[in-house]
């Protein structure tokens, strides 16, 4: 929350399936850190984008994780993002890519199977219901290797370029970037009258609707620090990799941690994106420590982020799930192949 090992919501790739992102472990983020505009809109814009770019490069100072990140902010018209268009395994943040594309291809409001079954995908992140969403909106021609043609049509309406759906059927293999995860946001957030939406007003509400409703053990990472007065809407993914020979050395056992959140009501109008690898077990240490970790590293850059937007408003919480959610949370990670 992919040929197959049944564990628990992540993913384990090929190495086929990755991106030349690194050939060997070098641990920690590399690059040129975070970068932060304002489009002038507030006075003090200029002055709150440097201190937002600073925090989050200190946030992930001394960090073992590779992380991106990605934010808007429509009220202060600030905007930020570090290594934004890196590509990674998405595990469960696809899920909200195929909401909006059931959306994009109802043309209206689901109902029946459709809508218990994108009900149970969002908020309690189901694995099995993703999988009957993505083969219905596939070209099923070769059964074992769905091609997600609806999926990719949502993609190229919504703008998002770098997203590659895997066309094997695991679909928390497919390769996701906190920009294009960004752009999702917006899509579902959308609220000018200058160009016509990706999606309709009812369709945009409802996915807002489902997202906020993603159950409590579930709510982890972009939102902690967020202010309490917001209402947040997030959906988290995760994953680790398997042992297997045939993965990138890289790759193997390392923790992909996910996280994705918007934020609305009282004049609230903002996202964030943070998508991290690298979260590696320390030997001795229980399997989930990795996972532990990356979810540290994204609370990190939330809790600065939503400081900095909005001291007054802003929350000192952490959220992350205790030792008895992260056992039920093991059991959603995504298929594997072998």
């Amino acid at each position: 929350m992919y040929k197959y090992i049944k564990v628990a919501a992540g993913v384990i790739a090929l190495a086929a399936l990755v991106p030349a992102a690194a050939s060997a472990v070098t641990g920690g983020q590399g690059g040129a850190g975070a970068a932060c505009t304002s489009d002038g809109s507030e006075p003090t814009g200029h002055l709150l984008a440097k201190r937002i770019e600073k925090d989050i490069n200190e946030a992930l100072k001394g960090r073992d994780s590779v992380a991106s990140v990605a934010l808007y902010d429509r009220k202060t018209g600030i905007a930020c993002a570090y290594d934004e268009n890196r590509q990674q395994d998405a595990a469960s943040v696809i899920k909200p890519v195929i909401l909006g594309a059931l959306l994009f291809q109802s043309k209206g409001p689901l109902t029946g199977e459709d809508d218990a079954l994108a009900r149970k995908m969002i908020t309690a992140s189901d694995n099995a219901a993703a999988t009957t969403l993505w083969k219905k909106l596939s070209d099923l021609t070769n059964p074992s290797a769905p091609n997600p043609v609806k999926i990719q049509e949502f993609l190229d309406a919504a703008g998002m370029k770098n997203t590659i759906l895997d066309k094997e059927g695991f679909w928390g293999l497919s390769q996701v970037t906190a920009a294009d995860q960004l752009q999702l946001l917006k899509v579902f957030t959308y609220n000018s009258d200058t160009a016509a939406p990706v999606l309709p007003q009812e369709a945009r509400a409802y996915a807002l609707e489902l997202m906020n409703h993603v159950q409590s053990d579930q709510r982890w990472g972009a939102p902690a620090g967020a202010p309490q007065n917001a209402v947040v809407h997030v959906k988290n993914g995760w994953l680790r990799r398997s042992d297997n020979p045939g993965v990138d050395p890289y790759d193997r056992l390392d923790w992909k941690v996910n996280s994705m959140a918007a934020f609305t009501g009282d004049d609230y109008d903002y996202g964030l994106v943070v998508l991290t690898e690298n979260n590696r077990v320390p030997d001795g240490h229980p399997a989930e420590s990795g996972w532990i970790y990356g979810i540290g590293t994204i609370e990190g850059v939330a809790r600065a982020v939503h400081h900095d937007l909005y001291p007054e408003q802003s929350s000192s919480r952490r959220l992350q799930p205790t030792p008895q959610n992260l056992v039920k949370q093991l059991k959603l990670q995504p298929h594997q192949p072998r």
